[in-house]
């Protein structure tokens, strides 16, 4: 295991559609375990493979500071209600907040690392979180969906 490198704004990775992960290997385990120790390092809420230069349908999270931890893989939000405005930041956008209107409750189908289907149920900051990590697989950033844009 080891902590990868973030990438900021600006790269053009964090602007790339993330593709299916279609191998559940050791490669991919050793991906998110790095993933879990950049997160943990960097005191994040989430982080997606982008995020690390990995243009793969992954995202990692927690929100208890590692005791427990959220693995998805080829996530896809199911299920969306109610609306949450909050203001959300972001390890790849460092020092900069925004507030974001987000679904209030979200019901997200994945995979573990193992390839078997999980489902994730979500509300408030945890299901803005996962909408947030999505929003990156396809190349969005939190600062596109400001309010301040609307």
């Amino acid at each position: 295991m080891a902590r990868r490198k973030i990438y900021k704004v600006g790269d053009d990775t964090l602007r790339q559609v993330s593709k299916p992960v279609t191998e559940f290997d050791d490669k991919l385990s050793a991906l998110i375990d790095d993933m879990i120790d950049t997160l943990i390092y960097e005191d994040g809420a989430g982080l997606a493979a982008p995020q690390v230069g990995v243009l793969k349908r992954i995202f990692v999270a927690t929100f208890d500071g590692g005791s427990t931890i959220i693995e998805a893989v080829n996530p896809v939000i199911v299920k969306a209600k109610g609306k949450r405005v909050a203001a959300e930041g972001c390890l790849s956008i460092p020092e900069i907040r925004e507030k974001v209107e987000r679904p209030r409750h979200v019901v997200v189908h994945a995979f573990d690392r193992h390839g078997n289907p999980i489902e994730l149920k979500a509300d408030g900051f945890e299901a803005s979180c996962f909408c947030h990590e999505i929003d990156h697989l396809d190349g969005i950033l939190f600062t596109d969906r400001s309010i301040k844009k609307k």
